[in-house]
């Protein structure tokens, strides 16, 4: 058996003989090599906050991908992960994702006031690096409010693994009804 070069526009694989057969592809969801690398290129990131860190990360946190962060205790895991919550709301116009987000607590570790100094921080650095360009409508001076990033923020909290296989078996039926969530 040998592959006949050209695949048909559903990116199935086909085998010689099959084309006129009218059989299934053999394997589906075959991809080339071209349209990796376009999915790679126009992929979107969610920024860390450092420029640093995004550059390691080639452009921040991948969306559509598991990102694993580990550490000791103390090393800021939790506030990344905060961080990373209110960065996928920056709105595109200030050069975000305009997203909103899932939070998964397996630690008890969530605390609503730091996510609300979080989400001013977040606010004061798109002030300074966009001064005039939120007055320009309401819309922006809505989105440009710690309430607003705090409403964005859906928040599990597991306490057990009964609970996290629960969690994680619901998130496809939680994220097909909430479109705008970011992964």
């Amino acid at each position: 058996m040998s592959y006949t070069g050209s695949a048909p526009a559903s990116s199935s694989l086909y085998w010689k003989g099959m084309e006129s057969s009218g059989d299934p592809p053999i394997l589906a969801g075959a991809q080339s090599a071209w349209d990796m690398l376009s999915d790679e290129q126009s992929q979107k990131h969610i920024t860390t906050g450092s420029g640093d860190l995004n550059n390691i990360l080639g452009g921040g946190i991948h969306c559509k991908e598991v990102t694993e962060i580990g550490g000791v205790p103390g090393v800021g895991k939790t506030q990344l992960g905060i961080q990373l919550a209110i960065n996928v709301q920056i709105p595109v116009e200030y050069g975000g994702l305009g997203g909103k987000a899932v939070y998964i607590d397996t630690e008890g570790s969530f605390m609503v006031e730091r996510v609300y100094q979080i989400a001013e921080g977040c606010i004061s650095d798109i002030l300074e690096h966009f001064p005039h360009s939120h007055e320009k409508s309401s819309s922006g001076q809505k989105q440009l409010q710690p309430e607003h990033f705090l409403a964005d923020i859906f928040y599990f909290r597991i306490c057990s693994y009964t609970e996290q296989t629960a969690a994680i078996n619901y998130l496809e039926k939680f994220l097909g009804e909430h479109k705008d969530v970011s992964f």
